[in-house]
């Protein structure tokens, strides 16, 4: 479930403290809370004079969360990105191939990435021309075959591809194409849930999420045994012997609304540790465990590189007219068949 944040309110220093006392209060001491507070003002006044909108993904960092306009996963993000017609630039706070899917939907406003430094392994996996490489082999055996690709992927390879999916949506996308065929790139783990769920054949790629990948089942049982009565939650990016102990494969998001509807009072988040911190601000009275790793891409996004971003226009996404428009005709196939 994605959050529409309060981003126009000032906060202060004293706020902020309390707000992130629960996450590390060693980290975020008084000093550190009144440097962000002055941060944040600016970003917010430079957001109004630049008509702009920040949108962040669930793995930043607490303090970004502050000035995002709205905060979520992939597909709540890619649809916010398509619906941003009163901004004129989109700053994402997330990495590469995100704020590249919201260029590829808003080909007309200017968006900006923070630090381009912010990549992915996943989407570093595969290129185009590999893909396109296996794609002609498969079709000689497959003729039906389709191509869905995880949003973790260059634009360059979304346009190569039949559809784009998501976490959340993997499996209603893989149902809904008329093939019996798929390959699905380039999440391994990812592909190897989606083929118990369905009956067709899904041909996956050797790619994995560095993040989740190390992830083990020892970890989870580990805590299993301190906490029986503990809700285990984990990303479907996570192995199969990780899922395979878990009460719920879910979406960042999924993840966020189980904990809130949930009678449980304790949860084990089993995906990156950005979304234990911010269920910890969101959801008070319950308690979240992390058994996870952090995003050292995630993580590059700073309220600094947020502010020169702003101040500069930084760091712009470019694409070709050709990539765009291939990419774009795969998001908005997997936007029409989960909708």
């Amino acid at each position: 479930m994605g959050i529409t944040t309060t981003s126009c309110v000032d906060v202060t220093p004293e706020q902020l403290y309390r707000k992130f006392a629960s996450l590390d209060g060693q980290y975020y001491d008084r000093a550190r809370c009144e440097r962000y507070a002055v941060l944040i003002k600016e970003i917010k006044r430079l957001k109004q004079q630049r008509r702009a909108i920040i949108l962040a993904h669930n793995y930043q960092r607490p303090e970004i969360f502050e000035v995002a306009d709205f905060v979520g996963d992939s597909l709540e993000l890619a649809r916010q990105a398509r619906n941003a017609r009163n901004a004129d630039v989109i700053v994402f706070c997330g990495v590469h191939f995100m704020a590249e899917t919201a260029k590829v939907l808003n080909p007309e406003r200017t968006v900006l990435l923070p630090d381009m430094r912010a990549g992915c392994s996943l989407a570093d996996s595969i290129s185009a021309d590999d893909l396109a490489e296996r794609k002609a082999e498969l079709m000689k055996i497959f003729p039906d075959l389709k191509v869905v690709s995880y949003v973790n992927t260059t634009a360059e390879v979304k346009a190569l591809s039949d559809a784009c999916c998501t976490s959340a949506n993997a499996v209603k996308v893989v149902e809904a194409l008329d093939s019996q065929n798929i390959l699905f790139v380039p999440d391994q783990n990812l592909a190897h849930y989606v083929q118990t769920q369905t009956k067709k054949r899904i041909i996956s790629w050797t790619g994995s999420c560095y993040v989740h990948h190390q992830i083990n089942a020892e970890e989870i049982e580990k805590v299993r045994r301190a906490m029986p009565d503990i809700k285990v939650l984990a990303h479907p990016e996570c192995r199969a012997d990780v899922l395979a102990l878990a009460d719920a494969v879910l979406s960042t998001s999924a993840m966020a609304r189980y904990a809130r509807e949930s009678s449980a009072s304790r949860f084990l988040i089993v995906t990156e540790c950005g979304l234990s911190d911010r269920l910890l601000m969101e959801v008070p009275g319950k308690q979240f465990f992390k058994a996870c790793k952090l995003c050292m891409y995630m993580k590059m996004i700073t309220l600094e590189g947020t502010l020169e971003s702003l101040r500069t226009m930084r760091h712009e996404i470019v694409l070709s007219d050709e990539v765009r428009e291939g990419a774009r005709r795969a998001l908005e196939r997997m936007l029409e068949l989960a909708a």
